[in-house]
């Protein structure tokens, strides 16, 4: 296997940039090792899935709270630096996974905690049900799943339920047909002020991103590569997420457009083991508005007591278990839990957090 590697530039000290061959193409990814030398720390690393509409850069703001651990970001086959060369004819979410799962055991990893930001949690929660024994965690942070899939197959039935979403669908699909003409003209718009508008049904509050930060999810746009997700998602099987067992947190803001409240109670009715959180004040890029609240959902998900927590989920009881909860972990009444709190269901409380301060 021929793998590319170098150093890459001072402001993304510690990662180390390497691409891998896949049945989908090239895959460009970073790498942070553990400490202990060049090889993994351990067995274990944490691993960065994008959306379709990014790359790994978009988890900046979550890596500069975040601690130093042992952790891979993936630019998928079709995205990113890994655009060149993808084979998006073969494009299916058993092909992207295959390639993800490929790219760490070249890595030396036998497990990992999973991070997935749209597309990348779908596929999270693929990988998490597909190798079961091998994925010790997964945060899903505004998966695209139920509403989207059903919107990517059947678009306009959906307009007036995901209008963003079948509003981009349809642009992109336009954009694909011109070729690279098509790109080079959504690249050309996100350098222009109308990239705020139109960014700002993702966000709670648009006015508040950096410039640079819209602009990148602009430079990072796709056309062939979103329509090709989107078709992937349309004809996928959801019952396969009936295998999943480790942890799975599901994050969404409660301004999210792509990302609904039935899609989580649905995910509840797949998967055992699933904690639900809805973020205030965050929209589809909750990583990007929230990134400390977020990392202190994603310490909580891996911390030592996550066993004893499903201990104790499996003997709570039916009322407590998918009810509200401050954040101490005391049960909300129901007109308790509007906007403004961080409404969690799912796992009890941490250990140390019953009480109130």
């Amino acid at each position: 296997m021929n793998v590319e590697q170098e150093t890459v530039p001072p402001e993304t000290a510690g990662l180390r940039r390497q691409t891998f061959p896949t049945e989908l193409g090239p895959c460009t990814v970073r790498v942070q090792q553990g400490a202990g030398g060049p090889g993994p720390a351990s067995d274990a690393a944490d691993v960065y899935l994008h959306g379709a509409a990014g790359s790994w850069t978009t988890f900046g703001a979550l890596l500069s709270v975040a601690p130093a651990r042992a952790r891979v970001l993936i630019d998928l086959p079709g995205w990113g630096e890994s655009t060149n060369g993808a084979q998006l004819e073969h494009f299916s979410i058993e092909a992207m996974a295959r390639a993800v799962t490929g790219v760490l055991n070249s890595l030396g990893y036998q497990r990992w905690n999973l991070v997935g930001h749209s597309m990348g949690g779908f596929l999270a929660l693929h990988i998490a049900a597909a190798w079961p024994e091998r994925t010790a965690s997964v945060a899903a942070i505004s998966a695209t799943t139920f509403g989207v899939s059903e919107a990517a197959r059947r678009p306009m039935h959906n307009l007036f339920r995901f209008p963003a979403f079948v509003g981009l669908l349809l642009v992109m699909r336009a954009m694909t047909v011109l070729g690279p003409a098509g790109s080079a003209l959504v690249r050309g718009i996100s350098a222009t002020p109308v990239m705020g508008p139109l960014m700002s049904p993702f966000f709670a509050d648009a006015a508040a991103i950096p410039g640079t930060v819209i602009r990148g999810l602009g430079d990072e746009a796709r056309p062939a590569s979103f329509s090709a997700a989107a078709r992937a998602a349309a004809g996928y099987d959801f019952d396969r997420w009936r295998s999943i067992f480790c942890p799975v947190l599901a994050i969404r803001g409660d301004n999210d457009v792509l990302t609904p409240p039935t899609d989580l109670s649905r995910l509840a009715g797949l998967v055992p083991h699933l904690r639900t959180v809805t973020l205030p004040h965050c929209g589809h890029f909750a990583h990007i508005e929230s990134p400390e609240q977020v990392q202190s959902l994603l310490d909580d998900l891996r911390s030592g007591h996550r066993n004893a927590e499903h201990s104790s989920a499996e003997h709570s009881s039916p009322e407590d278990i998918g009810r509200n909860k401050d954040a101490h972990g005391r049960i909300l009444p129901s007109n308790r839990a509007g906007r403004g709190r961080v409404r969690r269901r799912g796992w009890p409380p941490l250990p140390g957090t019953r009480k109130g301060r």
